[in-house]
């Protein structure tokens, strides 16, 4: 194995885990309130892990299907189905990125919640660097209760009143 062969797996593993952490930052900005409230629903993991599985097993298989078949567009429409559950996952996992990061604190916080976000999002994507586990048990259970924790928090939303938005603060950092 020559040196770019390696650097090559590893910039491509280090790329994988960016992305991650720059979904979880991006559903942050976007979606404050709908990541609060699933960051809350991580009270209760294997409620949230069995819900996502039992919403995302279906569209996921279905997708599937859906992109063997010969014509171009029913491919494009199977990826898009296998494409919004996993989205949907990553935005509700959020949640618990939130969870991580208040774990370990920082003075920064009130000012800067992002970092919450940030801090849990590197530890978690770092612990996907774990062999098959950390490969393929941790992502799946992310993405999974990911995705319970976003219906739920969707639910939850229902039945309370709308908040306004936070305020921006334009003022340079």
């Amino acid at each position: 194995m020559i040196m770019a062969d390696i650097l090559k797996i590893f910039l491509l593993i280090v790329g994988g885990l960016t992305i991650y952490v720059s979904y979880w930052l991006v559903a942050h900005a976007l979606f404050p309130n709908v990541v609060q409230r699933a960051s809350e629903r991580y009270a209760t993991p294997v409620r949230i892990t069995l819900l996502g599985l039992a919403i995302g097993v279906i569209p996921f298989v279905a997708g599937a299907k859906i992109s063997q078949l010969p014509n171009p567009v029913l491919k494009l429409i199977g990826v898009v189905i296998m494409a919004v559950p996993v989205l949907l996952g990553l935005v509700g996992s959020t949640g618990l990125v939130r969870r991580i990061g208040a774990g370990l604190p920082s003075p920064l916080d009130e000012r800067q919640p992002w970092r919450r976000v940030l801090r849990g999002g590197v530890l978690l994507s770092l612990t996907f660097l774990l062999p098959f586990f950390g490969w393929f048990v941790l992502p799946v259970w992310a993405l999974a209760s990911g995705l319970g924790a976003f219906v739920l928090s969707l639910k939850s939303m229902k039945s309370t009143p709308d908040q306004p938005p936070p305020v921006m603060n334009p003022s340079p950092a």
